[in-house]
């Protein structure tokens, strides 16, 4: 396995939670840093856990308005730890987490996201997208519902959107645009909670050593609210099933004051702390769009090969007539697809995708040397003619042109 594979993307293309209630005063909050730059002063906000990464020895980096840590020190101890027979442990603290309950919440949601809330059973999550009146893509998150609250009379549905830190302005301005419109209540707490994800195939076994065997037992797209007992201490988290880069994962929210001694229960049953360096190698090897490189405001939803997230049956939303015209009507013009090369090739993010025959058909938006599979692999968007899985294709760079086929996605099938 090499220990430093390589990463590209494409420039241009770029809880614990109850009841929705405010979080204890006193509570550490994220802190925001000023640094400077070639465009002046910018703010970047610091994770809860920030002080714990450095001491662990985590290099730094910003992304999205957050400082994140890009690598704990071993890229492919940390990369080996989720993909081969370990856990990995990925502080996510930096995406946003918003609150909408009330009694008219799944109208309220069912009005702006792509998925249908009514299908959605306390305890679950869907993955959804929030698209524009073009049926574009503005934001892609997961939408979990917890448990309802209110009375018998009056049942508030009680939802938590879990979306990426370059989306999470977009979403809050979204739907905050409609609070005063009917029964429903909007709380972001994304800089009240931390939020760490165990992926790997251990995950569960990690999860359930110090949460309790039931947390790390659950069907796919489950979530479970429990509280959980140290030191003397209770805490609420909800543990949520879900995967960030192909293996099993869950991803854990918890309120800031207890993200700390979470984090060092989690590594003392053998989780393994893992940057964003890596968890980007093993995104782009299952196959997952990323925000702002994969996919923007410029893609239509179903583009994106986010198809779980679109309901055809709900009733409309906004930019559904869209959306279902491409689909009853024919295809998209182009789909986000998986290239496979020959070894590792000096391609980068931006190269344009030409068809055997030389016709351009399409343009890389992210790629990485696989240490798993010892090759280059690539997400493109390509022309819909050409996406079927062992259609060939050229790239060309550096003056030079690399042969390459199209592969289903993920590249790295789970086992």
């Amino acid at each position: 396995m090499e220990a430093t594979p390589r990463i590209g993307h494409s420039p241009n293309n770029q809880y614990a939670i109850g009841k929705a209630r405010a979080f204890p005063h006193g509570t550490r909050q994220s802190r925001k840093k000023v640094c400077m730059t070639a465009l002046g002063q910018i703010a970047i906000q610091e994770l809860v856990l920030d002080k714990m990464h450095a001491q662990l020895g985590a290099s730094m980096i910003e992304r999205d308005g957050w400082s994140l840590p890009v690598s704990y020190g071993d890229l492919a101890r940390e990369y080996a730890a989720v993909r081969e027979n370990g856990a990995g442990l990925i502080d996510l603290s930096a995406r946003g987490r918003i609150l909408v309950s009330g009694s008219e919440a799944v109208q309220f949601l069912n009005g702006l996201i792509t998925n249908d809330m009514k299908t959605l059973e306390v305890g679950h999550w869907m993955p959804a997208a929030f698209p524009n009146v073009q049926g574009r893509l503005i934001a892609s998150v997961r939408v979990i519902r917890l448990r309802d609250e209110g009375t018998d009379k009056k049942v508030c549905p009680t939802f938590l959107i879990d979306t990426e830190a370059a989306t999470h302005e977009t979403v809050l301005k979204t739907i905050e645009r409609f609070t005063l419109a009917g029964d429903f209540r909007v709380k972001d707490i994304t800089t009240d909670t931390v939020m760490l994800s165990v992926q790997g195939k251990k995950a569960a076994s990690v999860v359930g050593s110090v949460l309790g065997e039931t947390a790390g037992v659950s069907e796919p797209q489950a979530v479970r609210q429990m509280s959980w007992q140290q030191a003397g201490a209770t805490a609420d988290v909800t543990v949520i099933h879900a995967s960030h880069t192909g293996e099993d994962g869950f991803d854990l929210i918890i309120e800031n004051d207890h993200g700390g001694s979470l984090w060092n229960e989690l590594v003392k049953v053998g989780a393994q702390p893992v940057g964003f360096e890596a968890l980007e190698i093993l995104r782009i090897e299952a196959g997952l769009p990323r925000y702002g490189i994969d996919m923007d405001d410029t893609n239509v939803v179903t583009e994106t090969n986010l198809d779980d997230a679109v309901s055809y049956t709900k009733g409309c939303y906004i930019g559904q007539e869209i959306i279902a015209r491409i689909k009853y009507r024919g295809h998209v013009a182009k789909k986000l697809s998986g290239l496979m090369f020959d070894g590792t090739v000096a391609i980068s993010a931006g190269s344009l995708v030409n068809s055997a025959d030389g016709k351009e058909i399409g343009r890389i938006t992210s790629v990485t040397d696989s240490p798993k599979l010892q090759r280059t692999i690539a997400l493109a968007y390509l022309k819909y003619d050409y996406i079927a899985p062992g259609t060939l294709v050229k790239v060309a760079a550096a003056d030079q042109e690399f042969s390459g086929k199209v592969v289903a996605l993920p590249f790295v099938p789970v086992t």
